[in-house]
């Protein structure tokens, strides 16, 4: 996603060292992250949570609007208002993460998004593309849980692989298709998410 605040390249690559602090009260996150700070931290594995955080803010721009579109039934309003809060709790852990080893998360000010012509026009228009984000959001976590080299990041990461499991699960069954899905999930490399994401730009 590129505004001319930040550019995808920008996202992957940033470094600014971070003054704020967000914390996710009561979460792993903030228990193991505790130690691992910026001189600790590998860049391969500061690019996987800022691509992790794009893909947060994009799930989370969706949803938002995918709520404001006044194409869902009340279940699926209520799966997608659940599945929100997820995203933000997500949010908070990994930008927790970022600001713990020195570094400052995207926001969603920094990001613009854009969806296909009719992605809003029908709740199944709906649930297809929350679909497609959710999988896609899946495989980056699972490539992560593959490729991070930091051990106090890997557990709060799995947990996130877990619940975007969950989401991916729920939709379909809201769809009507099998909520079980393939044995082993796909893990995808950061370029081929860095390059999914891209198609939503604005």
């Amino acid at each position: 996603m590129v505004t001319a605040r930040l550019s995808r390249a920008g996202l992957l690559r940033r470094g600014v060292a971070g003054s704020a602090v967000l914390l996710a009260s009561g979460s792993a996150v903030s228990a193991l992250a505790g130690s691992a700070t910026a001189a600790t931290i590998p860049d391969n594995d500061l690019a996987y949570v800022r691509l992790l955080i794009g893909a947060e803010l994009l799930t989370a721009d969706f949803q938002t609007q995918a709520r404001a579109s006044g194409k869902l039934s009340k279940a699926s309003a209520s799966l997608v208002k659940r599945m929100l809060a997820d995203e933000q709790a997500h949010y908070s852990g990994l930008a927790n993460l970022l600001t713990l080893a020195g570094q400052t998360p995207a926001s969603a000010d920094d990001i613009n998004f854009a969806y296909p012509k009719g992605s809003f026009d029908s709740e199944a228009s709906v649930l297809k593309l929350a679909a497609t984000l959710e999988n896609l959001a899946l495989g980056a976590y699972l490539g992560a849980v593959e490729n991070v080299e930091t051990p106090q990041w890997r557990l709060p990461i799995g947990q996130i692989a877990a619940n975007e499991a969950q989401h991916v699960s729920a939709l379909a069954s809201a769809s009507g298709r099998s909520p079980i899905g393939r044995a082993f999930a796909p893990s995808l490399p950061i370029a081929t998410v860095s390059a999914a994401l891209d198609t939503y730009e604005s």
